[in-house]
């Protein structure tokens, strides 16, 4: 038996971070990585493509630090057998021995390799798919493939045909079907805001919204299902619902590097920010990779839609001179150096003395006023930065969907002055003369912005901080370091650290505990003001208890039942 010289084969469903279509991508690991490795494997792939009769795609070998990603574009329709010419290619160019694991693709002689991969092709393959799907392109309807149905159309206009019964192009009803105004939402933080605001806004106008996200699936602003739905499932879960006409899904880079995304044809898609998070996972160890993953959705925007960017974020910024597509950009700066030098003629959307400006046309038009920042719910009086810039790209990226903008200016002037407008999202409550402060903040970055928020809007406060910890297992040691860095300089007078139960990722509970406490430490805090307490729920009554009038929590809760329980809970003690 032979240790294989890659992990995570997989397929790609939709459009990725590689190229606009389907195919398959593994990453390499455990192996030097040269030129000549990528050479022979890339040749591997090109003389397999032709002996199985495929269409000559695209080929995407990516070096990094960890060893290298390979990708190549396949058929729609044969992607399990793709994986597995990507597993032998690399395996024959490696040049492990023929036989050492029998059954194993990377260890298949060619000839074996080609009899096994066409018989695995014919096993696959769907004849009329590729033509159906060919139909619907050249007519501008979407088309959702999933494992045992085809979708075309979206929403109100949709309709499923499973894989085994295709009807040909001629059978189908084509003005039965359309697609409904969708928006893509990706980032660092501040997605799930982004995503709630724009399903706001078309609520506002009228629609009826199906919206996917790392909270649950939601129509018409009822939750169907609670759970993480940012990737290709929660997308074409919500695409398929034949009582939605508008639809807005959050994608994150998980899906995006798993499987790309659902949809290829949206209306506009925004990118928040980018910052560390998840670095040494699929090859990206850098914000420069990291942003270049998140503008996948680049592919997916219509022809004349708008891809929406923030002005403010440098790296992002850099990341998309190579984009091809029709970008607006929003910034918290009117006087930025980069507006003025690029959105002469771009939609833009900034903060200008205080008050929000929308402008289609380019800064140089009159543009329209949505009102004062510090009045929006969402900005805490103007504190929360990183919710205004929420706040703009949402705008933005309503008015690119046709959304009034008085429409616009209704919905941020209300939105977020009741919690359940935005729940696990910058929550406050006063209990007893303790302010409490909930967020699912659950990087560096994004807990910096929240402490920051609290703290800034803690007049009140006469008394300490008290804090929960925690962090996912699948992250550097580096990045648990960093955030335990951002709670320590925030001096908090206690901090309760947590697990954050699903996501230990291999590590245990107490080995990521010991990396944060280590941290604290180092800061002064004193062992007997650091505890551990693994559950969510028993960690946030365990504050409650220790709180006095005066004092402030901070509470990042990550896990979705546990949000169910805190909550509701707070809920009650707020209204006693």
């Amino acid at each position: 038996m032979i240790d294989p010289p890659f992990e995570d084969s997989r397929r790609l469903t939709g459009p990725n971070p590689y190229f606009a279509a389907t195919g398959a991508a593994l990453e390499c690991v455990g192996i030097p990585v040269d030129d000549g490795l990528l050479a022979r494997w890339r040749n591997n792939v090109r003389s397999m493509c032709r002996a199985l009769g495929w269409p000559e795609g695209t080929i995407v070998a990516r070096p990094h630090r960890g060893g290298a990603s390979l990708a190549f574009a396949a058929p729609p329709d044969r992607l399990l057998c793709a994986t597995e010419v990507n597993e032998w290619a690399i395996g024959a160019a490696c040049g492990i021995p023929i036989g050492a694991s029998p059954g194993h693709p990377a260890t298949w002689d060619h000839d074996q390799a080609t009899r096994t991969l066409h018989a695995l092709a014919n096993e696959e393959i769907v004849p009329s798919l590729l033509t159906l799907l060919d139909a619907a392109s050249r007519r501008r309807i979407p088309a959702l493939l999933g494992e045992d149905q085809v979708t075309l159309g979206s929403g109100a206009g949709g309709r499923d045909f499973p894989l085994d019964a295709l009807p040909s192009p001629d059978d189908v009803a084509w003005s039965e079907l359309s697609a409904v105004p969708a928006a893509l939402v990706t980032g660092s933080n501040g997605k799930t805001t982004t995503v709630r605001l724009i399903a706001a806004m078309l609520r506002a106008s009228g629609k009826r919204v199906g919206y996917s996200c790392t909270d649950g699936l939601f129509i018409a602003a009822e939750k169907l299902d609670t759970g993480d739905y940012s990737g290709p499932v929660g997308a074409r879960t919500v695409l398929r619902r034949r009582d939605i006409d508008a639809a807005v899904l959050e994608t994150a880079r998980g899906g995006l590097l798993r499987r790309g995304l659902a949809l290829a044809d949206a209306d506009v898609a925004v990118v928040t920010n980018v910052s560390a998070d998840h670095f040494g996972e699929y090859g990206v160890h850098s914000l420069a990779d990291l942003a270049a993953v998140k503008l996948t959705v680049a592919r997916a925007v219509r022809h004349r839609g708008l891809l929406v960017l923030n002005a403010d974020d440098v790296v992002l910024r850099e990341a998309a001179a190579q984009v091809d597509a029709n970008i607006g950009w929003f910034s918290l700066d009117a006087d930025s150096v980069f507006l003025q030098e690029h959105a002469a003629r771009s939609p833009v959307c900034m903060v200008r003395d205080g008050r929000l400006w929308l402008h289609m046309q380019g800064i140089a038009d009159a543009g329209r006023d949505l009102g004062a920042v510090a009045d929006m719910p969402l900005s805490v009086g103007g504190v929360a930065r990183y919710n205004i810039a929420n706040l703009a790209g949402a705008a933005l990226a309503g008015a690119a969907l046709g959304i009034e903008p008085i429409r616009i200016a209704d919905v941020l002037a209300r939105f977020g002055r009741d919690n359940a407008d935005n729940r696990g999202r910058l929550e406050r409550w006063t209990i007893g003369g303790v302010q409490v402060v909930l967020d699912y903040a659950h990087n560096p970055e994004g807990l910096a912005g929240l402490l920051d928020v609290a703290t800034a809007n803690s007049a009140a406060r006469t008394g300490r901080l008290g804090l929960i910890l925690g962090h996912a297992g699948n992250r550097l040691d580096e990045d648990i370091r960093a955030l335990a860095d951002v709670a320590a300089r925030h001096r908090p007078d206690r901090v309760v650290l947590k697990n954050i139960a699903g996501y230990e990722r291999g590590r245990t509970a107490e080995e990521i505990g010991a990396l944060i406490r280590e941290v604290l430490e180092a800061y002064g805090l004193s062992e007997a003001s650091i505890d551990a307490i693994p559950e969510e729920v028993d960690a946030v009554r365990d504050l409650l208890d220790w709180a006095e009038p005066g004092d402030l929590l901070v509470l990042p809760i990550h896990g979705f039942a546990a949000k169910d329980t805190i909550i509701p809970m707070l809920d009650a003690l707020a209204r006693r």
